[in-house]
């Protein structure tokens, strides 16, 4: 056995100063949602008598059931589209061994490095030219063609490492290319999809510069577009900010651990191709 020496202590004490450092403002986070409107004490010490009317309030004031029904709805439009498209266009671009192969899955790649912003000006007159301004349908549209390039990076980096002998004996007994990916090699992507899932999840629903473009003016609008109108030119109630934004960390939160020895395994497979 090793023996407990000076270096372990360190990594420990650096390891605990890292989960203080990280959990510190999920600490301040939570003690302001909790803290009564009328409490003007420093947000770092504990709150007193905690109460849940902030959540309440935010819920009400700000009419966080639709924003959050239209962050549901197009977080999970768009990951679902996006895990397909993805699925089925990495397969070939990682058991293919043809220069046109490897060329396209550079072209993918070149996604990961043009930043959207370069195109948002004309993705916003086509948006409006096929008349999905102020329709969620606008933001699945364009999250299934911006989060791709990269969920394909994942799932090409995860098949290099998979072993084709199940694929092979599937041919053999008579499948085809697609009936091979659908019954062996999809469910040996579980890890990785779960990653993709979660990441891509994230993203989307995080996003804010997206909605706010392409639901601006409308009545629908997303979590993050409704959490920021909490914030008034003269007048701002933290408490209701940070309630609102609990509620909106949440279904994430849920999610994320419901899949995270999957996510923790799919990215570490994904990183060896």
């Amino acid at each position: 056995m090793n023996r407990y020496r000076r270096r372990t202590l360190a990594l420990e004490l650096a390891m605990i100063a890292g989960a203080l450092f990280v959990a510190f403002p999920v600490y301040v986070l939570v003690n302001l949602a909790v803290r009564p409107t009328a409490d003007t004490s420093s947000p770092i010490s504990p709150t007193t008598s905690p109460t849940l009317d902030n959540f309440a309030q935010a819920w009400q004031q700000g009419a966080l059931g639709g924003a959050l029904a239209n962050s549901v709805l197009v977080t999970m439009c768009s990951v679902v589209i996006v895990l397909a498209v993805s699925s089925l266009a990495a397969y070939p671009l990682a058991r293919v061994t043809a220069h046109w192969a490897r060329g396209t899955y550079l072209l993918v790649l070149l996604g990961l490095a043009l930043p959207f912003q370069l195109a948002s000006l004309p993705l916003y007159q086509t948006m409006r030219d096929l008349g999905l301004l102020g329709a969620p349908w606008a933001l699945v549209l364009f999250y299934s063609g911006l989060q791709v390039p990269f969920t394909v990076f994942l799932y090409v980096g995860f098949l290099r490492a998979l072993p084709r002998d199940f694929e092979d004996a599937a041919l053999i007994d008579g499948c085809t290319p697609l009936q091979g990916f659908r019954y062996v090699v999809l469910p040996m992507l579980k890890p990785v999809t779960a990653t993709a899932l979660v990441l891509n999840a994230v993203a989307v629903w995080n996003d804010f510069f997206t909605p706010l473009l392409y639901l601006s003016g409308s009545a629908q609008q997303t979590l993050p577009v409704a959490i920021a109108g909490f914030v008034g030119q003269y007048v701002t109630d933290w408490n209701l900010i940070f309630a609102a934004l609990v509620i909106s960390i949440l279904p994430v939160l849920v999610v994320y651990f419901l899949l995270q020895r999957s996510i923790i395994s799919g990215f570490a497979g994904g990183l060896k191709g």
